[in-house]
């Protein structure tokens, strides 16, 4: 797979977890209201901002062949994308006093679980 190509993935990755992440949103606006919305798009973009970051650091190794460094560097990049998303969660614990805990699992689930199911759309 090409840099061009593995670039493509990933922003119809991220494309696809911010309309979930959106779509989640909205539900939450008519079901409980603004902080509601809030909460869901804060949970959402701790996932999203945690797979944009982990692919930096893919990319980093993309022009390695030994299986080896392959498997570490995709470690490294989870590692960051979990890290990321714990931090980014604990920010909006601390700083956001409104929060609406279901909106937000919500949210998270939805980015997390539609990377997935783009994934597997884009036959990656």
């Amino acid at each position: 797979m090409s840099a061009l190509n593995t670039s493509d993935v990933f922003s119809k990755m991220l494309k696809i977890q911010l309309v979930a992440t959106l779509a989640v949103a909205v539900v939450m606006y008519f079901v409980s209201g603004f902080p509601a919305t809030l909460s869901a798009i804060f949970g959402g973009l701790s996932v999203v901002v945690g797979a944009y970051m982990a692919s930096l650091v893919a990319k980093r190794g993309a022009n390695k062949t030994d299986a080896s460094a392959i498997l570490i560097n995709l470690l490294k990049a989870e590692a960051v994308k979990i890290l990321m998303i714990i931090v980014i969660l604990v920010i909006v614990f601390s700083f956001y006093k409104q929060l609406v805990p279901f909106a937000l699992i919500a949210g998270l689930a939805a980015a997390a679980l539609f990377s997935g199911a783009a994934l597997s759309k884009l036959n990656v």
